[in-house]
């Protein structure tokens, strides 16, 4: 019989002492969480400054490798946890040091996540520091946001590489990735909030089809301080989500502020294939809205636009829009309503009242930005 005072025995009660303190510390946090203007007075600006800066030494210790790392990590975890669990049963060993030693872990890395990086999501708007007037806006300008974001992007259709059919070329993904990780060193010498790190966006090789399916086209993890993409994103919108997943590793986690950033990164950018990726992004963010409040009107102007000047542009633009579409079809199914519920639950318990519709909410600020 194990005495009280062995190694073991010792082992197993640190272990479920350790838990129980960092579970209290994340109930605690938690519980801070239920007051936005709280976390804002006493966390901010520093706190931004502190995750970006822990984000950025996580970011630089996983760059060791071109392709996320925590897909794997998360895969080694759970069959060592597997193995560990069946080995205990095996021998008839007890569960519940196990259980602390897994409770841990699980806690150790929401913690992180959430000490580390998701209280941004309570930092002041983004549009204080670009000291942009945000509000409300009529259809009439919407429908002008919407064709100037049209004409822009048609305006670059034809010089980003294409087939001989008029479609969209495969690009080097970690190329695109190496731009899209410095994609805000421009906007950085202007606006502070855009300053950390640099190194590439990272492709996510094992849950990144599984991604696709859940509705998502990237995501950023925290506990690695990775921005990570799938290699199959749609073609026209691969630069504008390389640059989105970025803008989250910065601290920027509003969705809709994440994709305003993109916009910005996208469109500062040398880099047509960027350029015309944000602006691309912008028209079906504008167009969608528009159609969403008057259909007819939506469908003149783009009409209008075909046969315009620049028709076709535009015809590329929507040849590129409708590909998207094709291409992510293949990925709808019961699991993207499922992904879609867990990431509206997610965005809602963290202050976006929105949930995954804030991810278009980014039309207030593509319009206010034309008003600058």
């Amino acid at each position: 019989m194990q005495k009280c005072g062995s190694p073991k025995h010792n082992g197993a009660t640190r272990a479920r002492f350790i838990t129980a303190v960092v579970l209290f510390a994340a109930c605690l946090l938690l519980a801070l969480l239920f007051s936005q203007p709280a976390v804002q007075i006493v966390l901010f600006p520093g706190y931004r400054y502190l995750s970006r800066s822990l984000m950025s030494a996580l970011a630089t210790i996983a760059s060791v490798a071109p392709f996320a790392i925590w897909d794997w990590l998360t895969i080694g975890l759970v069959v060592a946890a597997i193995s560990s669990l069946v080995h205990r049963i095996r021998h008839h060993q007890r569960i519940l040091p196990w259980f602390s030693v897994m409770a841990l872990v699980v806690a150790a890395v929401a913690f992180l996540g959430t000490a580390g990086w998701a209280l941004n999501h309570y930092a002041p708007k983004l549009s204080q520091d670009l000291r942009l007037e945000v509000g409300q806006y009529s259809e009439d300008q919407l429908a002008s946001a919407t064709s100037y974001y049209l004409d822009q992007a048609a305006a670059r259709a034809s010089l980003v590489p294409r087939e001989k059919d008029g479609t969209l070329s495969k690009q080097d993904f970690y190329e695109l990735a190496r731009i899209a990780g410095a994609s805000y060193a421009p906007l950085a010498r202007r606006y502070e909030v855009f300053s950390g790190c640099d190194l590439p966006v990272k492709s996510l090789l094992l849950f990144g089809e599984p991604l696709l399916y859940s509705g998502h086209t990237g995501i950023f993890w925290a506990a690695t301080g990775e921005s990570s993409v799938p290699l199959n994103t749609a073609t026209a919108e691969l630069p504008f989500t390389m640059c989105h997943e970025t803008a989250h590793r910065l601290g920027i986690a509003s969705e809709k502020e994440a994709n305003f950033s993109a916009f910005l990164a996208c469109t500062t950018s040398d880099d047509v294939r960027f350029s015309y990726s944000g602006y691309y992004s912008a028209f079906n963010y504008c167009v969608n809205a528009l159609l969403s409040e008057d259909p007819e009107r939506a469908q003149q102007l783009v009409a209008d636009a075909l046969a315009g000047q620049n028709g076709d542009g535009v015809k590329l633009v929507l040849q590129d829009r409708a590909a998207t579409r094709e291409h992510y079809k293949a990925y709808e199914g019961p699991f993207e309503d499922v992904g879609t519920s867990v990431n509206d639950t997610y965005l809602k318990s963290f202050g976006e009242k929105d949930g995954v519709r804030s991810y278009g909410l980014v039309v207030d600020y593509l319009l206010a930005w034309l008003d600058e």
